[in-house]
């Protein structure tokens, strides 16, 4: 075994991942910020929790699930999804495309007979759909892509989805079938649908996760790396310390680490990293005065009107998020700019107002915006090609990319962990040989 380390950069919970796969004493697992856990983390204001939006564990992994459960025993909660749609002025079940009844009859049957139109229609041609678009017209028809699907997906991506491609969205976008979409519009629904009809989730929030994935490892926090040399296979570090590798896993978004490399990578890889597309995310931690007046887990919110895409309830997921008596949400923006609160403030409690989640204005006790660079990668046209084109450069030099933002791939946090635990698979399979 070569004497270099693997260097995994990134402490999230892909680099968490890798370096528990890897014999001690065999990495050096670098960190930027202060603590482990990437996105994964849980701030804390004045006896408040808040995580970085919604993050809760949907796991289809049995292995995954069983670490899981191992390192968080006793910490875990399993809880049975509460969601719902926020349009024309009543909550509907989620998701959208199987849950019509409540909404004005003309709205009920212009989804109803859109998709059964959408249905024969594919029956009759075998062509994939090229766009996101395409999908959501194609599998739902016009009436449910007018009044959710075109313009939710509008908001949280900040591209329409005709600029997206569909290849992405299989597992994460559940089709109902014509019964289901039928009851759906007859009444209440009799089953969940969705990959995340039960998760689980850290009663003290999700920072108790990469927490415990780091227990036992060495982690270097607030070590920022300035350079990549991927030809002499070294890593710069600000403080001047030059660390050569025998391997690197990177779990830093993608333009990123190209960003590091500079001039040692070759022009068309430069390029290639400047294709590819991601969206930012502006949204608000709110501290309540009282407990939440709902007993939802989250809704979505596909109206233009409203400036926010989606709103989450903490103290739903568990209680000790805030202090006694008292309530949290996150309410996900669908604008890219810095929110002027003075402005934006009493918009948003109107519309908290309106869907019932607080009685006035007078029930918040603070609200904090907070910014996410990194949100979602944009899978558009030009993603695989890019792709194809950085990836083996990478490779070639012994530097593998894990992760949503290293591999440049919309995921969960399961896939994270998973993707961790391959990469240094991968890994151990050079650095022996």
């Amino acid at each position: 075994m070569s004497a270099r380390p693997i260097v995994i950069l990134g402490a999230g919970l892909t680099g968490l991942s890798a370096a528990r796969h890897l014999p001690p004493g065999s990495y050096r697992l670098i960190e930027r910020e202060a603590r482990v856990g990437g996105h994964a983390v849980t701030e804390e204001h004045e006896g408040w929790r808040f995580d970085r939006t919604g993050h809760l564990l949907h796991l289809r992994d049995a292995e995954t699930r069983a670490m899981i459960e191992g390192l968080l025993e006793g910490e875990l909660l399993e809880i049975e999804r509460r969601s719902k749609v926020w349009s024309h002025g009543v909550f509907t079940d989620y998701p959208f495309q199987a849950n019509t009844y409540g909404l004005p009859r003309e709205i009920v049957r212009e989804c109803l007979v859109g998709f059964i139109e959408a249905r024969v229609a594919a029956a009759k041609s075998s062509r994939a759909p090229s766009t996101f678009e395409d999908l959501i017209l194609g599998q739902f028809g016009e009436g449910i892509a007018r009044h959710f699907m075109i313009p939710y997906n509008t908001k949280i991506w900040g591209v329409h989805p005709r600029e997206m491609t569909a290849s992405w969205c299989e597992r994460f976008v559940p089709v109902p079938s014509i019964e289901d979409i039928v009851q759906g519009a007859l009444g209440p629904p009799r089953s969940q649908l969705g990959y995340n009809a039960r998760f689980l989730y850290p009663r003290r929030g999700i920072s108790a996760l990469p927490e415990a994935l780091a227990r036992g490892l060495h982690v270097e926090l607030g070590r920022q790396p300035v350079a990549v040399d991927p030809v002499e296979r070294t890593v710069t570090l600000d403080d001047g310390e030059r660390v050569q590798f025998e391997v690197a896993l990177c779990t830093a978004p993608l333009p990123r680490l190209i960003g590091l490399m500079a001039e040692r990578a070759p022009a068309a890889v430069r390029d290639a990293a400047r294709l590819l597309r991601h969206t930012g995310l502006w949204y608000l931690d709110v501290g309540l005065e009282r407990p939440p007046r709902t007993d939802l887990h989250w809704a979505y919110v596909p109206e233009e009107r409203l400036p926010f895409y989606r709103v989450g309830v903490y103290t739903n997921f568990s209680a000790e998020l805030a202090p006694p008596g008292r309530g949290s949400l996150y309410v996900e923006l669908s604008s890219r700019s810095r929110p002027d609160m003075l402005e934006l403030g009493p918009v948003v409690a109107r519309g908290l107002e309106e869907m019932g989640l607080i009685r006035d204005a007078s029930e918040i006790a603070f609200t904090i915006p907070r910014f996410l660079e990194h949100a979602y990668v944009i899978p558009d046209r030009r993603t695989d090609g890019a792709l194809r084109t950085i990836l083996p450069f990478l490779e070639e030099h012994r530097i593998f990319a894990a992760g949503r933002y290293g591999a440049w791939t919309y995921s969960s946090m399961e896939d994270a962990i998973v993707m961790g635990k391959d990469a240094a698979r991968r890994a151990l399979e050079v650095h022996g040989g």
